[in-house]
Formats: structure tokens, sequence, C-alpha cells
């Protein structure tokens, strides 16, 4: 008997022994391709030449934020995305039937009136019930819907929105200023074959935000977090890199990231019902792509960067 666990302890130590070289052969071809396209890429351009290159010919983007039961965070976290540093955007909150009272202080906070925007209801989501525009924040624009979950209501943003692109964000999440105008540079590089991009998600924890700019980034002082604060760096800053440069990247975050608004919907936009509805989206866009036998890049680059 005791020879029988023996063997049996043996074989599944080699199994385990085995299984942690596989991974670990794993995270080392990641790390020399995420190094190999990092020294690639160069240092970041800076902010102003950004501007200065893609002021006049940046395309519109609708900046898409689901919001359920998010009064206390919400008119923070739109200061934020009020303060981004791109030409031609706008911002559609999307809420999702909340309970409490998100929708009256977004009323409150930026003086919401009814407004007639015709749409084509191209992806399923709940009904919407009344559509509101800002008196003095003309980039704004909110949704009032039945509750659908966070794919019925970003469904709802894609068909309202009018820009070519679209990026999703969610509610408690800040993007740094200069975000957008990074992550929208592949679309301009290569136009006719960039799907999606996504950028870097931060942990927050333990900063200093006020107004919806982090001030200062600090490390969180409880274990939990900061062992999920190591996982996201060897996450976006390893493993995606690796994966962008092979163009198989499986998971774009639903907390950021940009869309080319006619390849979703040519999907069937998100699909309702799922748990991961950003990997969800990503695997049936690459499915899509591959069967048409098209060219196409759904790209992750480091440097924009989203605090949640």
């Amino acid at each position: 008997m005791m020879e029988s666990v023996f063997i049996v302890a043996k074989y599944v130590g080699l199994v385990v022994i085995f299984a942690g070289l596989v991974q670990y052969t794993n995270y080392f071809i990641q790390l020399l391709l995420a190094a190999f396209q990092l020294a690639k890429s160069g240092r970041a351009a800076k902010v102003d030449a950004l501007w200065r290159r893609y002021s006049d010919s940046a395309p519109p983007i609708a900046i898409l934020v689901p919001a359920y039961n998010e009064e206390k965070t919400i008119v923070e976290s739109l200061s934020s995305l009020m303060a981004i540093q791109y030409p031609n955007y706008e911002v559609i909150i999307i809420n999702d039937g909340s309970s409490d009272a998100t929708l009256e202080v977004l009323k409150d906070a930026f003086n919401l009136v009814e407004t007639s925007r015709l749409y084509s209801p191209l992806a399923p989501h709940q009904p919407i019930k009344t559509i509101y525009r800002s008196q003095h924040q003309k980039r704004l624009v909110v949704i009032d819907k039945a509750n659908g979950g966070k794919a019925d209501a970003l469904n709802a943003g894609i068909n309202v929105s009018r820009a070519p692109l679209f990026c999703c964000v969610d509610a408690d999440s800040v993007l740094e200023p200069d975000a957008l105008l990074r992550t929208v540079k592949p679309f301009m590089e290569d136009p006719e074959r960039t799907i999606a991009v996504g950028g870097t998600v931060r942990i927050a924890n333990g900063s200093v935000i006020r107004n919806g700019q982090i001030l200062k980034v600090q490390l969180p002082k409880k274990m939990l977090p900061l062992l999920q604060t190591v996982e996201y760096l060897r996450a976006f800053l390893m493993t995606r890199i690796a994966w962008s440069r092979l163009n198989t990247v499986l998971i774009i975050s639903g907390a950021f990231g940009l869309f080319r608004r006619d390849a979703v919907l040519k999907v069937g936009g998100y699909s309702l019902g799922t748990v991961g509805e950003d990997m969800e989206l990503v695997v049936k866009l690459h499915r899509t792509l591959i069967e048409q036998k098209q060219d196409y890049r759904i790209r992750f680059i480091p440097e924009p960067v989203c605090w949640t």
C-alpha cells in the first residue's frame, strides 16, 4: 500500500516539475519577445509631438462608459475624461438601469437635458429610455436604459455613437490625459489592418487621486492588492507585448480598449450573457477575420495607461 502511494507521489511530483518547466519556459520566451518589441519601439513620443502630428488628422473617438450604481464616483471619473488631450472625441455614459442616484447626480453635475438622436439598433441591447446631452459640456452624452449588464450597455453605446472608433472605459477607471493620443497611433499608421488596440491597465490602490487625476503613484500597502499590482505588470508589460508581436492577443481589457466600430458591428457587437465580454469580443474578431482570410492586426501598446 505504502509503495503504491510513493509511486503515485513520485509521478505527481514529476508532472508538477514538468508543468513548472513548461510554464517558466513560456514566460522566458514571452520576456524575450517583449524585450525585443520594446527595444524596437524605442522611446515613447512626447505628448506635444503626438499632438502636432495627429491634431489635424486624428479620427473621432467615442468613449463609452457603462455605469451601474456609480453615484459616488461617476462625477470624478467624468472629470478625468473631460481632461483628455485629444482633438475630437465625445463621452457617452450609459446608465444601465442604476437603482441608486447615478442619473440624478449626472443631471445635477452636468446640467443634462433630453435630446433626440437617431441611431440604428445594429447590436442587441435592452430598450433605451432617454438620451441626454449636457448644456455646458458639449462632448457629453448620457444614455438612460433598462438594465442588461455591461455587454448590453456597451452595445447601446456603440449603436448611439457616430465616431469610427470607440473606446470602452470602466466607470471607476481613470485615463491618463495622453492615453487616447497614444492608443490611436496604430490606427493612424496602419488604418486598413488595425482592428483593435489595448493599453496598459494599472492598479490605482495606494496612489493619490484628486479630481480624476493621478497626483502621486504609490504601491498598495495591503498584500493582496500588492500581489495584484505585480501580476498586472507581468501580464501587461510582458505577456501582452509578446502576444501582440505575434498578432495573437486574445484579450483587450474591458477597462480600456480602442476598437473600430464597423468591425465590431460586423460580428454583432458584444455577445450578451457572457462573463468575460472583453475576451469574447476579441476572440470573435479573430475567428471572423481569419475565416474571411483578411489581413488584420489586433495590437497592444504599453504607453497608454488606465488606472483602475
